[in-house]
């Protein structure tokens, strides 16, 4: 007589649902506007609200660095747009001249830093000097961000992680801006207060895909190396040295 074994087999449990990149376009969209938001509150007393081109600035390559700036962030706006409006093909075409754009604003943001080295000044209580390494490597860091996005296009997740980090290198100018004593006119500050975009982003990942993406977690780290190494470099004599000289030539 045989006996009939009856296996009874656990339920298979199924993999907790993701939202992954589903949300993906909304959340970029969004926190463009709110990196928009920042760059108004730090700039329009002394830019937008003050008329832009008629703006008391102190010299045209700075005018043209404004502007420059500003069109970064308004294509932002526009890309996250057409995304979300399911116009990826338009969103590649205008892609390629967000890349020429980014590279005019490097060559002008250091234009703009060494006119600001040539007039020596600086924010209040700064030396022209040390100040000069934060828009040089802000511009460092920008083009090394964009480089790798661009060469990433094609990994639409890769792509727009590297971009958002890349604005949120910049939004230091416009964060040290800010009518707060503690943000004021104090780069290492504004850095730091910076960062609360990145980690926005690293919760995002965490909630879309239950672990950090590999763009978010390497461009976030470069950003930060940099920008917390620049300024004990900023202040040694070698550096010193090297923005004398710059100025000198400037002038």
């Amino acid at each position: 007589m045989t006996a009939t074994v009856t296996q009874t087999h656990a339920p298979n449990k199924t993999a907790p649902s993701l939202p992954g990149r589903r949300f993906d376009h909304y959340f970029f969209s969004s926190t463009a506007w709110l990196m928009l938001a920042c760059v108004v509150l730090g700039f329009g007393p002394t830019y937008y609200f003050a008329g832009m081109i008629h703006a008391p600035l102190p010299s045209r390559i700075i005018h043209v660095h404004g502007a420059l700036f500003s069109c970064w962030i308004l294509l932002l706006l526009v890309q996250n747009s057409l995304t979300l409006a399911g116009r990826v093909d338009i969103h590649r075409k205008v892609g390629r001249a967000g890349f020429l754009l980014a590279c005019l604003m490097v060559l002008v943001g250091w234009m703009a830093a060494t006119d600001r080295l040539a007039r020596g000044t600086a924010p209040p209580g700064l030396d022209p000097y040390f100040f000069y390494i934060v828009p040089m490597t802000d511009m460092v860091i920008f083009a090394i961000l964009i480089f790798f996005a661009y060469r990433t296009r094609r990994d639409p997740p890769t792509h727009k992680r590297i971009v958002y980090i890349a604005t949120v290198g910049l939004l230091i100018a416009a964060i040290a801006r800010f009518p707060y004593c503690w943000l004021f006119h104090n780069a290492g500050h504004a850095a730091t207060a910076s960062y609360v975009f990145l980690l926005i982003l690293v919760a995002y990942d965490l909630w879309s895909t239950h672990k950090v993406q590999p763009a978010t977690l390497w461009a976030s780290s470069f950003l930060i190396l940099v920008q917390q190494s620049r300024l004990p470099i900023g202040k040694t004599a070698a550096w010193h040295a090297f923005a004398a000289w710059l100025q000198a030539i400037a002038r």
